[in-house]
């Protein structure tokens, strides 16, 4: 007869292992057991550090790492993009000291504007050195400044008011032979050129100066200063159509700024006259032919506060004191 096994506490049976491979080996339990560290091999699942093991659990096998403990959530601080460093111009490196293209434009070069160009254009010298960027300043009291190696002279401002007459362009050179407004300034001391734009076919009061600042001034859209016209079109236009125009008209895709309209003078092709703020290259042609009511005569008979309705196509004078103050206060 088999015996019956002794009565005691159960035990679970041995698995059986794989010949070559490890028996794993059953955690130490009690008061004298070590609590389990990461490099014994605890995982997840495993015992806590400072905690006993629980009596008969599998040790994990050594050589795994444990998974690393999520970081407890805190609330993120918004990244600010750091402020981007403010772009100054340089400074003039001394006393007596300015910006070349402000020398090159108040000795009648150009426009402030074009000077830059020529500056960068790489046809100006100072003491012999050729400079190309626009922070450079000279010393126009000192210093040798030549542009196509012509030396450059400091010119007293001058300032002329222009009645500029049908048939000649408004620009220094012109490319196609034709005359230039500067043929009307036969011996006017100082290089002078146009301040804004008058067309081929087009007349009136046109500025001529040597003061870039101030040419950059008046060019400026910015500044809108007014300019007004009169204007001969083909056909009487509608109410609404002028209205149309002083509240903005749409031409080739691009809104106008609004200008004033108002007849002058009625008739079949009536005379208008035209405010403007802005001075689109042959803007007032441009918006009446786009309707159907082409322009057969146009003259412009203020420029700013400048007018003189004595001044006959052709000629010019020499503006007044008061006149120098009003334009440059714009």
């Amino acid at each position: 007869m088999r015996k019956p096994a002794p009565k005691g506490p159960r035990s679970a049976p041995a698995k059986k292992t794989a010949p070559g491979r490890p028996t794993r080996r059953p955690a130490a339990s009690g008061p004298s057991a070590r609590p389990a560290s990461a490099s014994q091999g605890e995982t997840r699942g495993g015992p806590r550090a400072g905690s006993a093991a629980r009596p008969g659990a599998p040790a994990r096998p050594a050589g795994r790492r444990p998974a690393p403990r999520p970081a407890p959530a805190t609330a993120a601080k918004p990244r600010t993009a750091p402020a981007a460093p403010r772009k100054t111009g340089p400074r003039p490196g001394g006393p007596g000291q300015e910006r070349l293209q402000k020398i090159l434009a108040a000795a009648g070069i150009d426009s402030r504007r074009a000077c830059e160009q020529i500056i960068l254009d790489g046809r100006v010298q100072v003491n012999g050195k050729t400079v190309s960027e626009l922070g450079a300043c000279a010393n126009p009291r000192r210093d040798v400044i030549t542009v196509d190696l012509i030396e450059i002279q400091r010119e007293d401002p001058v300032y002329i008011l222009m009645n500029k007459p049908k048939g000649y362009v408004t620009t220094v050179k012109d490319d196609q032979g034709r005359p230039t407004v500067m043929a009307l300034l036969r011996g006017v001391p100082g290089r002078l050129y146009p301040v804004g734009r008058l067309d081929f076919n087009s007349e009136g009061l046109l500025l001529m100066t040597n003061d870039g600042a101030l040419a950059q001034v008046l060019m400026g859209p910015e500044h809108e200063i007014p300019k007004v016209y009169l204007v001969k079109v083909h056909r009487n236009p509608s109410p609404e159509l002028l209205k149309e125009f002083q509240e903005g008209f749409l031409l080739s895709g691009r809104r106008l700024k609004p200008c004033h309209i108002e007849v002058a003078e009625k008739g079949d092709n009536p005379w208008l006259k035209v405010t403007l703020t802005e001075g689109k290259n042959q803007q007032i042609r441009r918006m009446f032919a786009a309707v159907g009511h082409p322009v057969s005569k146009l003259r412009r008979v203020q420029f700013g506060p400048l007018a003189d309705p004595m001044l006959k196509p052709g000629t010019w004078r020499y503006l007044s004191p008061q006149e120098i103050a009003a334009i440059k206060s714009l």
